[in-house]
């Protein structure tokens, strides 16, 4: 008699957990439950390129890398929507392009885009030396030929423009070159491809000019 009164007993059991999972299912169909896409929020739409960028995202600028025409693919005038140009979405190469006979010498500073879509680049970068006696920052030329649209994969240059020491002195050496693209905070340092020493002034103004960007390496 104790067998058949367990087995009974199992059976209830079972009967009542049955029922309750087909009442628990009932209410599920009927919405009572809550739905996970209704709790889901819509996702930001993401942006390319933070001064940190994406900080950390991206290859670091590469020093005196190899230059290729200013301006290849970009138009002037800028785009309609299009955003600006960030540090992280800018590969940052320097060359020496002075021409034999100058009286000064010429540094080419390019930026390609290797951002996933087009940017914008107001006209001039800051551009500073850093030199065995402090830091000197380039003056900016009187050319405003306006902001140029920099496509995906394009590449387009300015000129750095500096006086060549023909004083037969030792000079003010150059140990480096930092760039910080228009209207960003976070720059990048990069080695000096131009020639050592910069001639010894009195300090009336500085003897550095930068060039607009697209003026293809002719800083003046």
């Amino acid at each position: 008699m104790r067998v058949h009164k367990i087995t009974f007993a199992a059976l209830a059991v079972a009967a009542g957990l049955s029922l309750t999972a087909c009442q628990n299912g009932d209410d599920a169909a009927a919405g009572g439950g809550p739905s996970s896409a209704s709790t889901a929020s819509p996702s930001a739409p993401s942006t390319t390129g933070g001064a940190d960028q994406s900080a950390g995202k991206g290859s670091p600028a590469v020093a005196g890398g190899k230059g290729t025409a200013a301006g290849t693919g970009s138009d002037k005038g800028g785009a309609s929507g299009s955003a600006k140009c960030r540090t992280a979405d800018l590969e940052i190469t320097a060359i020496d392009a002075t021409i034999g006979g100058d009286t000064d010498g010429t540094v080419a500073v390019q930026f390609k885009n290797r951002g996933g879509r087009d940017c914008t680049l107001a006209e001039y970068a800051g551009v500073d030396l850093k030199t065995s006696a402090g830091s000197i920052s380039a003056k900016r030329t009187d050319q405003h030929p306006g902001p140029t649209t920099l496509k995906k994969g394009a590449a387009v240059s300015f000129g750095v423009t500096y006086p060549l020491n023909t004083s037969g002195g030792s000079g003010v050496r150059i140990t480096g070159l930092v760039v910080t693209p228009p209207d960003e905070t976070k720059s990048v340092t990069l080695a000096w491809p131009g020639a050592a020493t910069l001639p010894v002034t009195d300090g009336s103004g500085s003897s550095v000019k930068v060039g607009p960007i697209g003026s293809a390496g002719q800083g003046g």
